[in-house]
């Protein structure tokens, strides 16, 4: 063991830790539960595994699972699935009908089609829960040590882990199950413990086991070690935990700080011993899991709708076609003494027309099947299996660090990517890179470092480009106001000039010369590096403040080996960081003992010199008390109270000595804040040993109290010493971002898009990130709810508090209406403890409508559980489409709820992916996936399905139409092989080709109007009014190809020996007709040309013909009434092509016509862009484009667009203010 892990070894934490340290060793029976009643029946017998496996406890395994189905459950479900969709239930119906005689095709070329769209389908789904099964069987396979028996332990995997077991994990390692900490490495029984997976935070949790296991610490110990546990039952509260072991003849309490979570990782300790509690699906973690929920996107469950449609019409024309079928054979068949109708079936017979019409509805009924094509949902299949893979290689979207691409991992939802209204997105490791930077620092009022946040590097670069126009618009005021001023103003431009340039965040650094070299420590300014601190005026004041940073923690150095320099492990980033920055400064924190910390302070002469420090009291922090303080004696026995904290506590408990520097500290606060660091403020408090003594007695006295006043005890006596403070400055961190997240965020409120972030950070934390990220910003109106506290017990407390919460929701929601600025701007922040309130039935319509109204919100301190509730409430609530966003297991929650899960292949491992529909490596990709590639596969899929339904209508109806002039006859003027590859040849490869190629602008104009993206949460392209319009076309088609062809063809001479055409030489012409219209109408639906949709469109005209001369160069008997119809019959006839020639025109000039007017009179926003793509304009006329620009972003609250508007707005208002005064 390194000499750093001895150290460790021999602090024993309790003795320095203030609150929850001491552990009671007697149950109290006045305790607030019952053990044993309803809700608190656990029984675990500790070290006696086998017994739970029997009835009456029978507690389940460790093995888990979070695939959709399994070997028994998988054919039934996924069948079940499939025929979800009523297209589906449609052609299995007439696939069986088929089977009968009255079917006018035969029943392969109905059940062939269907199997294999359904099979496809299913393939699909097989492969994607493969997928899911292999990554359960990787965590169930991962091994741990287990006692055997006799002290021995051995190795085995997760899933055979039994409720009562006795596991040794190691540092590093997950904990299999929920465990009970029995021991540690360290004496005192504390380890360190990662929650990132369940709570997102990375900073480390101290556990600690009861004292009475203490001597558990090495393998022999379990041989004959007995217990039981009685707890809680299964439940998914991550930070509640309330059971007793009886031990030893005694029973002791257990509380959360004993447990240790499935899926938490064990840091900075060498190994503890732990009985598991709860197993596979009875953990915690996974009583917060949901099932995997099987999505369908929004214009998949629209054609359903329109699926019905057709069908209603389907059968309105079977019946028409029925009725006229049983009128006919009623009335005319007597007369058609040729078919002799009294030698017939019931399906032709004169005396029983109803039964024969019947008979005819079922042939109606699958001949005009066309109106539904089966065929839509393979092609829809293949594109958005196309779609997927250009997301999966669009290079723009590759992690390079990583070398982790985009990933598709389901392609059901690709043009719900377009339509996005709400992203529910995770904070740490999503937003974040959980590494904290000391940027600046205020010390003895004067600020220090010229190092910009990327808040300020992107605000500044922002407000560059906009201040181009607002600077000619400023220019225009100031030459009015001169106008009607005194000419002696001429310095009042420069005055406006140099304001903007003071106001404005102003950066001439490259960004390269600014990436830090030292990770946690960004910090320039010469004035306090090498030792240059001494020559300013308040050295004296900045030794303290150096100090406080290298003193006020609870950090571990350890020593790196290969730099020679300390590594330290530390609660929280933020700690890391000032250690860092003292070390930076001269001041390194080198080792800890039990009693003593020392620094190695560097000299004038550069040599340095190691202090001691006296550790006397560690007063913790926590998020109540929002500070931490710690009393230390110097070398030269004086005793000082070193102390940080929120700004607005320590200012509370300034002396009024101590108060020199507040109002600069403050102003450095402000700007600190609006540059979205972190801010705490440094205080000090020197003590003399008479009143340091008499405070230690009364801080001993309640630190060895054992009741529930203790903790209350504790914070009263530490607040005596916690007052008459001297302010020293205050510190500024940025929580780095992770790269291009703020831009992201920007581009997305600009597409129109609205922001949650759910995090499991405290509330402090997530705001400062909602100012990073320009979520928040100065100026914008925060409305935090929160539960009060309350005297009351039970189900008084509880109404109390609701009535609290809803009242606080009530008046700002009354704030926001009465709200008369247009540009005010709210932001919600909430937290769990709030939220389990807020999302009760009776309360969560009232949150989710002040939630809507507001520009942002945040919801801190949230359970995975309440991730997925949140999520679920504005999916519903909202009625419109939803994303979630995560990178760790606290996520895979709201990433299965939300209608969209995109996860984060980032460093928390691969559960959030896993549970994922989308996965890209960094926050930033989103922008493309959405603006890009949400906005084409919306387009391209909601054109392509109105376009099926045309074409469809356009060829189904003319079979209607002929059956009619046949008099119901049941006749079909197409041959079964045109019918046949209609679909499947004739016009499927150009819709294909749209629905993967096609592009209405590129993808650099989507990024440059992001305002386009709302054309898919406002579903211009999907909605009713477009649906009718192309069925109306496909009407019109139909009656244009129809009865031109009948009238041209009816009477005229066809053959050059004078002869008439026969059915055959009609219906091929008609078939032509509507190849080329159909094909004709999609290269004019087009705004995209490559030359795969040039052979495509083409090449399906071009195979028809050859087509037709092969069909008719093979024999009769196959060929029969087409044999070489195309070379003899139809090629040397000139009313042939003249007649297609002008039925393809015909079709296709309404909506030529409708085109050009609505681009001329009424164009859409894209219409615009590529009229100005078309005529070079963006290149010839650059203030134009950048004004085009302008006006295609949404008018949004949040994000830099926002902020520098703002900006503006304020810089404005000054100067109007001045020349006013003026």
């Amino acid at each position: 063991m390194s000499p750093a892990g001895r150290i460790k070894k021999k602090l024993r934490w309790s003795n320095l830790y203030t609150f929850s340290c001491l552990r009671p060793h007697v149950l109290e029976s006045e305790g607030p539960h019952s053990l044993g009643g309803p809700g608190f029946s656990r029984v675990v017998h500790c070290n006696q595994p086998r017994v739970h496996r029997r009835k009456p406890l029978k507690y389940p395994t460790n093995y888990i699972t979070t695939t959709k189905y399994n070997i028994i459950t998988f054919l039934p479900k996924a069948i079940f699935e499939q025929f979800r969709r009523v297209a589906n239930v449609y052609f299995l119906m007439a696939a069986i009908l088929s089977l009968t005689p009255v079917a006018p095709f035969s029943a392969v070329s109905m059940i062939a089609p269907l199997a294999f769209v359904v099979g496809l389908s299913m393939a699909k789904e097989a492969l994607e829960d493969w997928r899911r099964f292999i990554q359960d069987m990787k965590v169930n396979s991962r091994k741990i040590s287990i006692h055997k028996g006799n002290g021995i332990f051995a190795y085995k995997t997760w899933q055979k882990i039994r409720v009562g077991d006795i596991v040794k994990v190691e540092k590093d390692q997950f904990f299999p199950a929920d465990l009970l900490l029995l021991s540690s490495s360290y004496e005192d029984g504390i380890c360190y413990v990662e929650t990132m997976n369940l709570d997102g935070e990375t900073n480390l949790k101290v556990k600690r086991c009861l004292e009475v296991t203490l001597p558990l610490d090495e393998d022999g110990a379990f041989g004959d070690f007995t217990g039981t546990i009685r707890c809680e039952d299964p439940n998914p509260s991550l930070y509640t935990f309330v059971g007793s072991l009886e031990y030893d003849r005694q029973v002791f309490a257990l509380d959360p700080n004993q447990i240790l979570l499935r899926d938490s990782k064990l840091r900075n300790t060498a190994y503890v011993y732990g009985v598991v509690i709860f197993t596979g699906p009875d953990s915690k973690v996974m009583q917060n899991s949901t099932k995997s929920p099987s999505k369908r996107s929004r214009i998949e469950r629209k054609m359903d709708y329109v699926i019905y449609f057709l069908f209603t019409l389907l059968v309105l024309i079977s019946l028409i076609s029925s009725i006229g079928f049983a009128v006919k054979t009623k009335f005319d068949m007597p007369k058609a003494w040729y078919l002799q109708p009294n030698n017939t079936t019931n399906l032709y017979d004169p005396s029983r027309p109803a039964v024969a019409g019947i008979f005819h509805l079922v042939t109606a009924l699958i001949l005009y099947g066309y109106l539904i094509p089966i065929s839509l949902y393979v092609s829809i299949e293949v594109v958005k299996v196309l779609q997927a893979m250009f997301i999966d290689q669009d290079l723009l979207m590759y992690d390079e660090e990583t070398g982790k691409p985009a990933l598709a991992r389901t392609s059901n939802l690709n043009e719900e990517l377009g339509q996005v209204d709400t992203i529910l997105s995770d904070k740490t490791g999503t937003l974040t890179c959980n590494q904290m930077d000391f940027l600046k620092c205020s010390i003895a009022g004067v600020s220090y470092g010229v190092s910009s946040s990327e808040v300020e590097i992107a605000a500044a670069k922002q407000m560059a480009s906009d201040l181009d126009g607002e600077n000619s618009e400023i220019s225009g005021m100031s030459m009015h106001n001169r106008s009607i001023q005194d000419p002696w103003d001429n310095s009042r431009v420069d005055l406006v000039e140099s304001e903007i340039e003071l106001e404005t965040v102003v950066t001439s650094k490259d960004e390269k010369e600014r990436k830090p070299m030292i990770k946690g420590f960004s910090f320039q300014d010469s004035r306090l590096m090498n030792g240059n601190w001494l020559k300013e005026p308040n050295a004296d004041v900045m030794l303290f403040f150096f100090r406080i940073l290298a003193v006020c923690h609870t950090a571990i150095p350890e020593l790196n080996e290969e730099t020679g320099s300390f590594n330290y492990e530390a609660e929280s980033p933020d700690e890391g960081a000032f250690l860092v920055a003292a070390r930076e400064f001269g001041f390194e924190f080198c080792r800890r003992t039990q009693t003593s910390v020392f620094i190695r302070e560097r000299s004038t002469s550069g040599h340095p010199v190691e202090r001691e420090f006296k550790l006397l009291n560690l007063l913790e922090f926590s998020s109540k008390r929002k500070r931490m303080s710690v009393i230390v004696q110097d070398e030269d026995g004086q005793i000082f109270l070193f102390c940080k904290g929120a700004d607005s506590i320590i200012f509370d408990r300034l002396a009024k000595n101590g108060r020199r520097f507040e109002e600069d500290t403050t102003k450095h606060l402000n700007e600190y804040g609006e540059s979205g660091l972190r801010t705490l403020a440094l205080a000090y408090k020197k003590l003399e040993e008479p009143e340091y003594s008499a405070w230690n007695s009364e801080f001993l006295r309640a630190k060895t109290t054992i009741g529930s006043d203790r903790e209350a005890m504790l914070e009263r006596v530490s607040d005596m010493m916690e007052r008459d403070l001297i302010l020293v400055g205050a510190t500024a961190v940025e929580d780095k971002l992770q790269k291009g997240v703020p831009q992201c965020i920007d581009k997305l409120a600009q597409a129109g898009l609205k922001i949650w972030v759910l995090t499991g950070d405290k509330m402090e934390t997530a705001i400062n990130i909602g100012y990073a990220c320009s979520l928040l910003r100065q100026g914008m109106k925060q409305i935090c709810i929160t539960t009060m506290n309350t005297d009351l017990l039970g189900q008084d407390a509880k109404k109390a508090v609701k009535e609290n919460i809803l009242m606080q929701i009530t008046n700002a929601s009354q704030m926001i209406k009465l709200e008369k600025d247009p540009h005010a701007a709210f932001a919600l922040v909430i937290d769990g403890k709030t939220l389990v309130y807020a999302l009760e039935d009776d309360m969560k319509h009232q949150f989710l409508s002040l939630a809507v109204d507001c520009a942002s919100v945040i919801c801190c301190r949230v359970s995975p559980k309440q991730k997925a509730l949140v999520t679920r409430l504005v999916k519903e609530g909202t009625g419109k489409t939803t994303l979630a966003i995560g990178d760790g297991a606290n996520d895979v929650g709201m990433i299965q709820e939300a209608d969209i899960g995109v996860g984060i292949s980032g460093v928390e491992g691969m559960q959030a992916v896993m549970a994922s529909d989308f996965a890209i490596a960094q926050f930033r990709f989103l922008e493309r996936l959405l603006v890009v590639h949400g906005h084409w596969c919306y387009k391209r899929i909601a054109q392509m399905i109105c376009y099926f339904f045309y074409k469809n209508i356009a060829f189904g109806l003319t079979l209607f139409y002929f059956e009619a002039y046949t008099g119901f006859s049941g006749q079909s003027v197409y041959d079964d092989w045109y019918m046949l590859l209609f679909n499947v040849l004739l016009t499927s490869l150009p819709v294909i080709s749209l629905g993967a190629f096609e592009q209405d602008v590129s993808s650099e104009v989507c990024l440059q109007f992001p305002a386009l993206y709302q054309q898919g949460p406002r579903n211009l392209f999907f909605d009713w009014y477009r649906i009718f319009g192309w069925m109306a076309n496909g009407l019109y088609s139909s009656l244009i190809i129809f009865f031109l062809n009948i009238n041209i063809f009816s009477d005229q001479a066809f053959r050059a020996g004078g002869q008439t055409s026969d059915m055959s030489a009609v219906g091929t012409t008609m078939f032509t007709c509507i190849i080329w219209a159909v094909n004709c109408q999609i290269a004019l639906t087009m705004s995209h040309f490559t030359w795969i949709q040039h052979l495509f469109v083409w090449g399906s005209i071009g195979s028809w013909y050859i087509f037709l001369v092969l069909y008719g160069m093979t024999s009769p008997t196959i060929s029969g009434s087409a044999f070489q119809i195309l070379v003899e019959a139809l090629a040397p006839a000139p009313i042939y092509w003249s007649a297609t020639l002008l039925v393809t025109i015909a079709c296709n000039l309404p909506y030529l016509a409708h085109i050009s007017f609505q681009r001329s009179f009424n164009p859409m926003d894209h219409h615009v862009i590529q009229e100005i793509k078309y005529y070079k304009k963006d290149v010839e006329d650059q203030h134009m484009w950048k004004r085009e620009r302008s006006k295609a972003r949404q008018k949004t609250k949040i994000g830099f667009t926002a902020r520098v508007d703002a900006k503006i707005r304020h810089l404005k208002g000054k100067l109007q203010k001045k020349y006013i005064t003026v």
